[in-house]
């Protein structure tokens, strides 16, 4: 599957695989956050479209698109900022242009976001759906001021997350909610897995050498339930995402 990237300037935001790494993870006691394989593979969910310049946003918490001021901290970018980042719809809404028009394949859409699993103080980025796969014009990034005072974005800090996604998929799926006791099997399974939690958590707490030796279990990262030796088919431990291949005629050196 190709996702068409066509660049609406010389010059655009640099497109990259998402990052695997997180500052406040790696901030976390032995880096125990990148632990949990599900922040690992959101992390790396897709691409991200990465800031040119540094720049601080300042509000007064007003609705007004002139209550926020956008301006370059190094005077690097500074022509070019009002094209990349603009007070658009008012209400503390900042909006960038991301500088690309995306095509996907017949049926499938695409989701933009912010950055999964990077929180950011004063600021927050809205997610859109959009249907790239007719749309003949780009759609922008928008993210939500929280609070009265100055964010600051970083030049090579993503300003947007975008990754495919099939349209209708949601709407064929019907949750159903069940007793667990309806399915013996999976009792068996939530009763071993529980079992070897509480016994692992008791020896950890005792100060168990090998338990603490272990530091935590692994069944999710291996793909297993406590009561499989063996590794779940399709399992992923690990999301590789490719590297987007510029196919303009005229190519531009990478920033």
């Amino acid at each position: 599957m190709k996702l068409e990237c066509f660049a609406l300037i010389p010059d655009p935001p640099a497109l990259k695989p998402a990052r695997p790494t997180r500052a406040w993870m790696d901030a976390t006691g032995d880096r125990f956050a990148y632990r949990c394989l599900p922040l690992n593979i959101a992390n790396c969910h897709g691409w991200e479209i990465l800031s040119p310049f540094n720049f601080a946003i300042q509000w007064n918490g007003g609705d007004r698109a002139a209550d926020i001021k956008i301006r370059s901290v190094d005077g690097q970018g500074h022509r070019q900022l009002p094209s990349f980042v603009v007070s658009h719809f008012n209400h503390g809404v900042v909006t960038f242009h991301t500088g690309y028009l995306f095509r996907t394949e017949p049926g499938w859409d695409l989701l933009a976001l912010g950055p999964m699993n990077e929180p950011k103080d004063g600021i927050t980025a809205l997610a859109g759906i959009i249907e790239t796969d007719w749309l003949p014009f780009p759609f922008t990034m928008n993210w939500k001021l929280t609070r009265p005072g100055e964010v600051r974005f970083a030049r090579g800090e993503p300003i947007c997350l975008v990754a495919p996604m099939q349209r209708g998929m949601i709407e064929q799926v019907t949750p159903e909610i069940y007793d667990l006791s309806e399915r013996p099997e999976l009792v068996q399974e939530y009763e071993a897995w529980k079992a070897s939690r509480t016994e692992f958590l008791s020896k950890l707490k005792q100060g168990d050498a090998e338990t603490v030796k272990e530091a935590w279990q692994r069944f999710y990262f291996q793909g297993r339930a406590p009561n499989q030796d063996t590794r779940t088919p399709g399992h992923s431990s690990k999301l590789r995402v490719a590297t987007p291949v510029d196919k303009r005629k005229r190519r531009n050196a990478p920033r």
